[in-house]
């Protein structure tokens, strides 16, 4: 998959979230978004990834952002997670992995020194035109927010 770079339009997209509404990226044309890749709701890293973007809402808000995250999980599974971990943005699902190959989310993986094919962490800004601000991938799930924070001189 090609990886998407600074300036590069953002894929449009249309997935069901966590309570299967469709949620498109145009919806949200003239605001700034956050979009986040994560491999699979409630495991420890996405978790705290998740917490971590709660956690700073209120400073994202302010600064004009709306968060997506985004995961080949079900919707029932989105919604349990979301329930539990008191999250307030939406949660997309997108099984088919369609999105997330789109944004280039999807490839080489090494664990352990065995390579497989999986879900890249991966997280993009984009701006109010839907033009990508920041590409970041391979992010690390503890200290992403704060870094982003940073990214964003927030």
């Amino acid at each position: 998959m090609d990886q998407l770079t600074t300036g590069s339009k953002a894929p449009a997209f249309k997935l069901s979230n966590q309570d299967e509404a469709q949620v498109s990226l145009s919806t949200f044309k003239g605001q700034k978004v956050i979009v986040y890749f994560y491999p699979a709701a409630s495991t420890p890293g996405c978790t705290k990834q998740a917490c971590d973007f709660q956690e700073n809402m209120n400073v994202l808000k302010k600064a004009g952002y709306v968060v997506l995250g985004v995961s080949p999980d079900s919707a029932a599974k989105l919604t349990k997670f979301r329930k539990n971990e008191g999250l307030k943005f939406d949660l997309l699902s997108d099984p088919e992995m369609t999105t997330i190959k789109a944004y280039g989310a999807f490839g080489e993986k090494s664990m352990y020194g065995k390579i497989y094919e999986g879900l890249i962490r991966s997280t993009f800004v984009i701006d109010e035109k839907g033009k990508i601000e920041h590409a970041l991938y391979n992010v690390k799930a503890t200290g992403h927010v704060a870094m982003l924070r940073k990214v964003l001189g927030l």
